[in-house]
């Protein structure tokens, strides 16, 4: 898609400001650009094909076009974003390969808020369609892009790690897929999204594994029975921890204490 983020394919940009009061909501609409929304202040969810993203302040999104929008914005105070977007001649594969990827959000770093502080103050002295402007706008947009990409491998998501200490702290209750996403205020679609980039599996999936890791310690450091070692480990009953001990671990809980005990 690289040969599509041309200036040559680039019709027109803009950027702008706008307040939202308390309760706010804009939409739906039909994406037609590419817009960075910079979420300075309050908090959006941005309902994409259905599917609610939420972006906490001092973040930015890369919104794409072909998706049907719906922004929601706080209930409780003022909601302050700025964005920029860029209007591309259409392209029928790249528009088909955008549509296929989740929104990109970052942190809101200085250079790009110098870069939509002067995209805004350029709409006094040039059109949207001067040279000038459209390539401040596909300059914004592909240093998004560029900051996206340099995130290394073993860099793990802030949300993810908020999820995963939720679970450290909770993995002995009865957790579900909706309580661990609410800990690290993301939906439970987007949390699960997230997992399986940076963890390669789901989150109940790591609840599970978690749990698993935990009755290993109590095992090996207690003589605690079997049914009290799964009740602390979050299992409902004897059988279950018994069960998916051996297909994570290959051997029986009471096998698996035997070996190590005597030092295998």
């Amino acid at each position: 898609m690289n040969h599509y983020f041309r200036l040559s394919n680039v019709l027109s940009a803009e950027g702008g400001s706008v307040n939202y009061p308390p309760g706010g909501r804009f939409g739906p609409r039909v994406q037609q650009d590419y817009q960075l929304v910079l979420l300075h202040t309050g908090q959006m969810t941005v309902y994409i094909d259905d599917v609610p993203h939420h972006v906490q302040p001092g973040h930015a999104v890369l919104l794409k076009p072909g998706h049907v929008e719906q922004f929601y914005f706080a209930k409780q105070q003022e909601t302050w974003h700025r964005w920029i977007a860029v209007h591309f001649k259409v392209d029928p594969d790249a528009l088909s390969e955008s549509t296929n990827d989740s929104p990109l959000t970052l942190p809101i770093s200085e250079d790009l808020n110098r870069m939509t502080d002067l995209m805004i103050s350029l709409r006094s002295r040039h059109k949207n369609d001067s040279e000038v402007v459209r390539s401040l706008g596909i300059a914004a947009i592909q240093y998004f892009r560029s900051e996206t990409m340099q995130i290394q491998p073993n860099r793990k998501h802030p949300s993810v790690d908020l999820a995963k200490s939720f679970i450290a702290d909770r993995f002995h209750d009865d957790l579900t897929l909706d309580l661990i996403a609410e800990s690290a205020s993301l939906s439970p679609e987007h949390l699960v999204r997230l997992f399986r980039n940076y963890e390669k599996i789901t989150p109940i999936k790591y609840l599970w594994q978690y749990r698993i890791l935990k009755a290993n310690e109590l095992l090996i450091q207690t003589g605690l029975p079997m049914g009290e070692v799964a009740i602390r480990c979050g299992f409902k009953t004897s059988y279950h921890f018994a069960r998916m001990f051996k297909q994570l671990t290959g051997v029986t809980p009471s096998a698996f204490r035997q070996n190590n005990w005597r030092g295998q």
